[in-house]
């Protein structure tokens, strides 16, 4: 008899990690979570340890089975969910990585992407993978990596390396890793289509761009449908218990699902430390003229679906900068205080491109400012013009998302970790002049994981009954006037102007 009880999702973020149990309603049992390491070798650049991810989320994985009471026996699937095109190359033979993850918002290839572009490739790379040619993806970093680390290039032709972004690189530890003949080197199709090296219409490896920047086909892994069981964890992992690791997905296509955005046309709006808009449009992808992404929402059922995407790379990681680095904010909490403290922002915007601009500009030279000062802004000002920014780049995708796709923004369903602030929900609706809906459970990325994972091993049956999962916890209606959100728009237009290609190149 099976005594499973809860499904466990795996949530590799970008800042912290952390370990997620649902039950059958969709419910969190329990969670536990962890920061790690960021690591900053030159501006611009980013990077993490893989071993640093990997011991993380052993730990916190059985951290939460102890705070639950739960044996893991009572697992009854894994489903991983991670930052998306980070990248990290590995030893096959001895499972070390050969050099530090190359994160997403690292910018060191930015220079191979003009490279790139001035070969013509920019419409092949859109039509083919349904990205723009930006160091944000990870076939730039790859190069890189293979360049960088003597004998890298040697080594991968001879099948020594292998490649994966984060979800593979956990697939293959969780597995067995280095010399165990079950471990599985695999990816699903959204992590896949996240790579720039990926066709998203034939749904395999795209020999154009592999040869362009001479990667051999043999460290990469076999892409598989997001909702699959890949392999079963290897016993020194859970205490001889083998547990299906049976889904892989991307952390935004993660959300889309976990939101329930089963049908053309639903939007998920989700605030980490970067932040996504997502708009599921079916079995066929649509592509941008607006500087937004096409990508493979999921595989599932025998089926794929695509979605429109736009993307932000600095969303709450400005509050975390304003912590750390400003130190005008003890906790993210207070943000919405400090917010409220003032009517407006005085006339300031801040326009958190720390690591460039993403959709719709790309603009990798673009830099961060904070524009508008005079003598009667204070600290609340700033707080609060950071909350809106992040506001305003959302705006910025809705309207490019509403003219490639043909559909009118209705509602937007919200979600991570920024979204629990009210007047930023309220603001956002504001600005949209749409509702803005913000679930009971507003962790989406794991719970889209979750979701995958268990209709993969029958703990749950369809979509149909995952939907009825749904809890609305809050929902924010419009309460600005048209007009004066697209006043403050345009201002906020104007200073993106200011701060466009800033770094010297």
């Amino acid at each position: 008899m099976n005594t499973a009880s809860v499904v466990m999702a795996m949530d590799a973020g970008t800042t912290g990690i952390r370990a997620i149990l649902f039950d059958r309603a969709g419910a969190v049992v329990a969670q536990a979570s962890q920061e790690f390491t960021q690591i900053y070798p030159k501006p611009g650049w980013v990077e993490h340890d893989p071993v640093d991810i990997w011991n993380t989320q052993l730990t916190v994985a059985h951290k939460v089975l102890d705070i639950a009471g739960v044996g893991a026996e009572q697992v009854a699937a894994i489903g991983i969910t991670n930052q998306r095109e980070t990248t990290v190359v590995w030893d096959r033979h001895t499972g070390h990585p050969v050099h530090n993850a190359i994160v997403w918002q690292d910018r060191r290839t930015a220079g191979r992407c003009d490279e790139l572009k001035a070969k013509g490739l920019t419409d092949h790379v859109r039509r083919t993978t349904g990205l723009v040619v930006d160091a944000y993806f990870s076939g730039t970093k790859i190069g890189w990596i293979l360049d960088a680390v003597p004998g890298a290039r040697e080594r991968a032709a001879a099948g020594d390396l292998l490649f994966g972004t984060v979800d593979s690189w956990l697939i293959w530890n969780l597995t067995g890793g280095a010399g165990s003949s079950t471990a599985v080197h695999v990816t699903d199709y959204s992590n896949a289509s996240r790579t720039m090296l990926f066709d998203i219409n034939r749904l395999d490896w795209d020999p154009v761009m592999l040869a362009e920047l001479d990667i051999p086909r043999a460290m990469l892994p076999q892409v598989r449908p997001t909702s699959e069981v890949y392999g079963h964890t290897d016993e020194s992992v859970f205490f001889g218990v083998r547990i299906p690791v049976a889904a892989a997905v991307g952390d935004q296509h993660g959300a889309l699902f976990g939101q329930t955005c089963f049908e053309p046309g639903m939007v998920k709006s989700t605030y980490g430390t970067g932040a996504s808009l997502l708009m599921n449009t079916g079995d066929a992808p649509v592509f941008s003229e607006k500087g937004l992404l096409t990508t493979v929402a999921w595989g599932l059922d025998g089926q794929v679906q695509y979605a429109l995407e736009g993307l932000i790379f600095v969303s709450a990681a400005t509050i975390q900068w304003l912590r750390d680095e400003l130190k005008i904010v003890y906790d993210s909490a207070d943000t919405e205080y400090a917010a409220l403290r003032v009517p407006d922002t005085a006339g300031v915007y801040f326009v958190p491109a720390f690591v460039g601009l993403a959709a719709p500009y790309w603009d990798p030279y673009a830099r961060g400012g904070i524009l508008g000062l005079s003598f009667g802004v204070n600290r609340n000002h700033i707080i609060r013009a950071a909350l809106e920014a992040i506001a305003y780049q959302i705006r910025d995708l809705t309207d490019a998302m509403a003219t490639d796709s043909g559909i009118p923004l209705v509602e937007v369903k919200v979600d991570g970790g920024a979204s629990k602030n009210n007047f930023l929900m309220q603001f956002q609706a504001d600005l949209l002049g749409v509702p803005a809906l913000r679930p009971t459970v507003t962790e989406s990325s794991a719970r889209g994981a979750a979701f995958l994972a268990g209709l993969a091993v029958g703990f749950w049956a369809d979509r149909a009954e995952l939907a009825q999962t749904f809890r609305l916890e809050r929902r924010f209606e419009p309460a600005m006037k048209q007009a004066d959100a697209d006043r403050l728009h345009a201002g906020w237009l104007r200073a993106v102007e200011r701060v466009r290609d800033w770094e010297e190149h």
